[in-house]
């Protein structure tokens, strides 16, 4: 059975991770699989989000331990964890979170630029608890997620927050009634899809590079990405589907 289900709703890529016996911990195999998954997404022009999610009822429990006992690790080359955690995809990715989401798992989902969480999910950052750091990108990027006291909370005691408080400090965007969180985020990676998609993948890279640049600098950089989509044909087929009073339809040229 492979460790990694992946599955196409339309212009949505549904990526689960599937070992339900092991509260789909991160061993190698999961991680080269999630790889090679996004790398599909990213290559795709069909493809226009992506939406993680984990079987079983729990997202994930972070690194398998027994595998690193074995040598294993969930890194892939350059890209961090599972090889999204230090590159994440250029296209959308949303994490929906039922059960846990721990450590490796946590972390997992800030690759993710929305998180869809049931009710009843949690989550944390427990390694300081075994005297580790949360070197995956929690101690890194949780700070650009929410504020920099509430990430300290979380890093420094390792206790779990429930959902709701996820929501609270802006973590999570949508809560889910127990079970539908997948549904949820389908839906939102849906309305997503159906917008232009080199407006899409420029923006959030817009919005993702901010914090690497200056005000002044950031004005120029912006103008630099944004160029090549106002003279692109999805840009046109925008104008003139609105002006048709029709859908546009999208080359993603």
């Amino acid at each position: 059975m492979s460790e990694v289900l992946v599955e196409r709703r339309g212009g949505v890529q549904v990526i689960t991770l599937n070992r339900p016996e092991a509260k789909n911990a991160l061993d190698a195999a999961t991680a080269i699989q999630v790889r090679a998954a996004v790398d599909e997404l990213e290559s795709d022009p069909d493809l226009r989000v992506g939406v993680l999610t984990g079987a079983g009822g729990t997202f994930s429990a972070g690194m398998d331990l027994k595998a690193f006992m074995r040598g294993e690790t969930p890194i892939v080359g350059d890209g961090g964890l599972c090889g999204i955690t230090v590159t994440p995809p250029r296209k959308p990715l949303i994490g929906a979170v039922e059960g846990w989401a721990l450590a490796g798992g946590f972390e997992l989902l800030l690759a993710c630029d929305m998180i869809v969480a049931s009710e009843t999910a949690r989550f944390g950052v427990p390694e300081v608890k075994r005297a580790l750091v949360a070197g995956g990108g929690a101690a890194f990027l949780l700070t650009r997620r929410v504020p920099q006291n509430i990430a300290l909370e979380l890093l420094l005691t390792g206790e779990p927050i429930s959902a709701a408080r996820a929501a609270e400090i802006g973590l999570v965007n949508k809560l889910a009634a127990e079970g539908t969180a997948l549904d949820v985020a389908v839906a939102m990676a849906e309305g997503i899809a159906a917008n232009g998609p080199l407006a899409v993948a420029v923006t959030k890279q817009i919005a993702r590079s901010t914090f690497d640049w200056t005000l002044a600098d950031g004005w120029k950089q912006q103008g630099e990405l944004m160029a090549p989509v106002f003279v692109s044909e999805d840009a046109m087929e925008g104008a003139t589907a609105f002006a048709e009073k029709r859908a546009p339809v999208w080359k993603g040229k």
